[in-house]
């Protein structure tokens, strides 16, 4: 799995568990929907730390915390090149 796999896999998770809509985190983190579609979808081969940040502080958390799940610790976690 890559990092925005993983990435797109915690923001689906934090969605579901907090019954959140991705237009309403798009515009709690002010991520554009093509962005966001691009995350989610798979179609971005990269993700910045910035929108990392963005993106957690939609959710009302730091960075760390949105990064602190077993998702990101897996060995098999590939950076995108």
């Amino acid at each position: 799995m890559t990092v925005c796999q993983a990435v797109a896999k915690r923001i689906a998770g934090l969605l579901a568990e907090r019954g959140m809509t991705q237009y309403r985190l798009e515009q709690f983190s002010h991520i554009q929907h093509g962005t966001m579609n691009g995350i989610m979808s798979g179609r971005n081969k990269g993700i910045e730390l910035n929108t990392v940040m963005m993106i957690a502080a939609g959710f009302g958390m730091t960075a760390a915390e949105f990064l602190d799940h077993p998702l990101f610790t897996s060995d098999e976690l590939e950076t995108e090149k």
